[in-house]
């Protein structure tokens, strides 16, 4: 098995905010005509152009879910294809919204909206492209990949909702060992997908810590932060603490049985040159 990768989340950060930001140009047009409309006060016209805009709202609500699922299918090692295409059905709605404003709302005539309709549709798909379509689900040996990618989705629901929970906590130390612990976990996460052979070991860890963390994360939230006595915060503090410990030492464990699976490689390799 290869090293694993040393985990950075930053990296991946920028295209949540940037894909798909060109798409909002095109609503302006539309809003404006709405606006415009209104400010005549032509009925018509009004109703056919906020049509067109919610529409176009449509587009823009399924192009986001779209990247969105494409952006967590690059981003993991093991994953499965989208089973709603929602960037697809964006492409062929946005389409159907040309057609509709061209020829409905605009006048234009049939053939020519229909032209512009298959254009937008085309450059669509050439510039965001379609939605992945194969799994990824590499040979895992006696592992199961739905297996592997069932504990990871268990713990990252979880993680999750802890993430929720910690934009009510308040007491910046706690939060602070709370955040270490999802990165530590995020990391874990990451190490066993890109060797997944301890899954079996770490699943029950994961499930087991992470699930522990939700619930009292969970229970503190039900709570108002100012009312807990500082015994009880203590205890929590401490808590955490032992948690960032156990999860370094798991990380280091997963991470060490692949410096010593890259050792037996290299020793057999070594083996069969000499031979």
């Amino acid at each position: 098995m290869a090293l694993a990768k040393r985990y950075t989340p930053e990296t991946t950060a920028a295209p949540k905010t940037t894909k798909g930001s060109l798409l909002y140009l095109f609503a302006v047009p539309l809003f404006l005509s709405v606006v415009l409309a209104l400010l005549q006060t032509n009925v018509k016209a009004f109703l056919l152009n906020g049509i067109g805009f919610v529409l176009f709202l449509g587009v823009l609500t399924l192009a986001k879910k779209g990247f969105a699922q494409e952006r967590e299918y690059k981003e993991r090692t093991l994953a499965k294809a989208p089973k709603v295409p929602y960037k697809n059905i964006a492409g062929i709605l946005l389409g159907v919204v040309t057609f509709y404003t061209a020829y409905v709302a605009g006048g234009a005539p049939f053939a020519k909206s229909i032209f512009l309709s298959i254009i937008s549709i085309a450059g669509w798909f050439l510039y965001y492209g379609s939605d992945p379509k194969a799994d990824k689900l590499e040979n895992l040996g006696d592992i199961s990949a739905e297996f592997v990618l069932e504990t990871i989705g268990e713990a990252q629901s979880k993680l999750d909702a802890i993430r929720t929970h910690m934009k009510q906590i308040h007491d910046t130390a706690l939060h602070q060992k709370l955040s270490g612990a999802m990165k530590q976990a995020e990391a874990i996460l990451q190490t066993i997908q890109e060797d997944p052979k301890d899954v079996r070991m770490a699943r029950k860890f994961l499930i087991v810590y992470i699930d522990g963390i939700a619930k009292v994360t969970d229970s503190y939230t039900q709570l108002e932060e100012e009312k807990i006595d500082d015994a009880t915060k203590a205890r929590l503090h401490t808590l955490m603490g032992e948690v960032q410990t156990r999860f370094e030492k798991e990380l280091e464990r997963l991470k060490g049985n692949n410096q010593f699976d890259l050792d037996v490689r290299i020793d057999t390799l070594k083996a069969q040159i000499n031979h």
